[in-house]
């Protein structure tokens, strides 16, 4: 028996949680989900997930931001892969792209959403491995 790759998937949107944790539940994935960062923090250092999906714009514009750098500071859960699934490029109407960078923004990926479902599979799949 193959023990399922645990996901948490971390936005504020309902829908869009709903239709990720079924797109990954039928791509064989176990996963949990959280409406904002005080929550995903607290699932992910009860729950030790494989991997974070984390939004930008939750509580706050940034909160997102916030969030991986504090999963950086906890050492049980420093080394999850974090991606982060972002719009605040387009509802910003900002001129310029973000990338990971450990001390600002420590994260393994950045998704522009929206994000086709093969792309983030992909995605996914890579920071698996």
């Amino acid at each position: 028996m193959t023990v399922k790759r645990r996901i948490l998937v971390v936005d504020d949107d309902v829908d869009f949680v709903a239709a990720n944790k079924a797109l990954l539940e039928a791509s064989d994935y176990d996963v949990m989900t959280a409406h904002d960062g005080n929550e995903a923090l607290s699932l992910a250092q009860a729950h030790r997930p494989d991997l974070i999906l984390l939004d930008v714009m939750m509580k706050t514009d940034t909160e997102g931001f916030e969030v991986s750098r504090k999963i950086r500071e906890i050492p049980d859960i420093k080394r999850i892969p974090v991606i982060l699934l972002t719009g605040i490029r387009r509802t910003m109407n900002l001129p310029f792209k973000f990338e990971p960078d450990e001390e600002w923004l420590p994260v393994s990926r950045i998704l522009e959403k929206p994000v086709q479902p093969e792309k983030m599979l992909a995605v996914i799949k890579e920071a698996l491995a």
